[in-house]
């Protein structure tokens, strides 16, 4: 598949929006789609990126930097242009912005019962580690 992965410009937002829409369905409120997209464009910007194949969205990925590990996170294609390599390509590019920016370890989270997503990232060098995940929310 002829794909550009480029970052993430305001007139992506509605394919954007509808494409976590499809693919997250029955997220949890704090990742309304909208309010997300305007928390990421205020840290790491760029590090938002974009599949766009046949001029539409096909694909996201979110990456950050804290200075100690770097982060994936809402890597997403539509159904209907996935194992055509825009995950792949999506991934690898959210890598190299990671890397040069000095990042030393990358680390993603995936639900337990994704054995999809697992296997994926398994393929591209990602392993599972015996980590227990806590978390907090701080908002509503």
């Amino acid at each position: 598949m002829d794909v550009e992965i480029r970052p993430f410009a305001e007139r992506d937002r509605a394919q954007v929006i509808a494409l976590w829409t499809e693919v997250f369905a029955g997220d949890p409120p704090w990742n309304e789609p909208s309010a997300m997209i305007d928390r990421k464009l205020r840290v790491q910007r760029e590090l938002f990126l974009v599949a766009v194949a046949a001029g539409e969205v096909a694909g996201t990925v979110l990456a950050g930097f804290d200075g100690v590990r770097g982060w994936i996170h809402h890597l997403a294609v539509l159904p209907a242009h996935r194992r055509r390599g825009a995950a792949t390509q999506l991934v690898q590019a959210a890598e190299r912005g990671l890397a040069n920016r000095g990042c030393p370890k990358i680390n993603l989270q995936v639900r337990a019962g994704n054995a999809g997503a697992i296997a994926f990232y398994r393929a591209l060098g990602y392993q599972v580690e015996d980590r227990a995940s806590l978390g907090k929310r701080l908002e509503g």
